[in-house]
C-alpha cells in the first residue's frame, strides 16, 4: 500500500477506521526527507495499517490539535483515537516497533 496525502478537510474522516499512521512533515525538513523513503518502504510491506502524509505548512489546525512542536512527528491512531506519538527520525526497525 502506498502513502497517501491527507489534509485538514479529510483528516477526521480518514483516521476514524482501523490503524492509521500520519506522517507530519514539511518539504524543507531534512529529517523528514530522510524518514519519507523508510515510511514508503514500510507502507509497501505492511497491510495492518494505512499511511498518510500531512504537510504541516499547509495545515494549521491538526498540528495545534495534537501538540506538534517538532517534525517529523508520527501519529498512530486506532479507530480515530490517538494511541501514540513519535517525534524525530527513526530507523526502519524503530518504526516497525512503533507500529506494533
Amino acid at each position: 500500500m502506498s502513502v497517501l496525502k491527507i489534509d485538514e478537510n479529510d483528516f477526521d474522516e480518514r483516521i476514524k477506521n482501523g490503524k492509521v499512521i500520519v506522517d507530519c512533515y514539511a518539504d524543507w525538513c531534512g529529517p523528514c526527507k530522510m524518514l519519507s523513503p523508510i515510511i514508503d518502504e514500510i507502507a509497501s510491506e505492511t497491510k495492518e495499517c494505512t499511511f498518510y502524509k500531512l504537510n504541516v505548512d499547509e495545515a494549521n489546525l491538526i498540528p495545534s490539535r495534537y501538540g506538534i512542536m517538532s517534525i517529523p512527528t508520527l501519529l498512530l491512531f486506532e479507530n480515530g483515537e490517538l494511541k501514540e506519538k513519535s517525534v524525530g527520525f527513526k530507523t526502519k526497525e524503530e518504526l516497525k516497533e512503533f507500529i506494533k
